[in-house]
């Protein structure tokens, strides 16, 4: 069941599509959620908290290495997207190579984009596009103490 929710952008487009008829409110949020944490989930949570149903962008290994550097990610991007679409909050995972998630959104069009809190409003990537048709920007409470990059760093002790 999980790996059905594994989708590609187009089939994420007619499934937004078809929520829309339904009168869901539609939420994005992404990341690399390179070793889910009980941060990532408590962001997933207040994701799903504010819509209907919550699509994750999920940035692809070559994007997450890129971003993050040599030796990320640890975990390969379909394990990710697995462990993503076991969540009961998350509808639909997207997997794209671009550094931002920014033309995933706009094909997309969520009524609510998520973030987490260690965002600033105006580097919310496509904030100002969802904004732009009524959409709103939700930052999300940081549950403390969980960082995948501070696991890795532990990890290299």
């Amino acid at each position: 069941m999980s790996e059905a929710k594994v989708i590609s952008l187009a089939g994420a487009v007619k499934q937004s599509n078809r929520w829309r008829q339904e009168s869901l409110r539609i939420g994005f949020t992404n990341g690399c959620f390179d070793l889910l944490h009980p941060g990532h989930i408590s962001l997933l949570e207040q994701a799903r908290g504010a819509c209907d149903r919550l699509i994750v962008g999920l940035n692809s290994d070559s994007s997450t290495r890129r971003l993050k550097g040599d030796g990320r990610p640890i975990q390969p991007e379909q394990s990710r997207a697995r462990a993503l679409a076991e969540q009961t909050s998350v509808d639909a995972v997207v997997l794209f190579a671009e550094d931002t998630p920014l033309d995933v959104i706009e094909a997309i069009r969520p009524d609510v984009l998520i973030k987490g809190a260690d965002y600033s409003r105006d580097e919310v990537v496509g904030g100002d596009f969802v904004e732009s048709y009524g959409g709103s920007v939700l930052l999300a409470t940081i549950a403390d103490g969980y960082s995948t990059t501070g696991a890795v760093e532990k990890l290299k002790l």
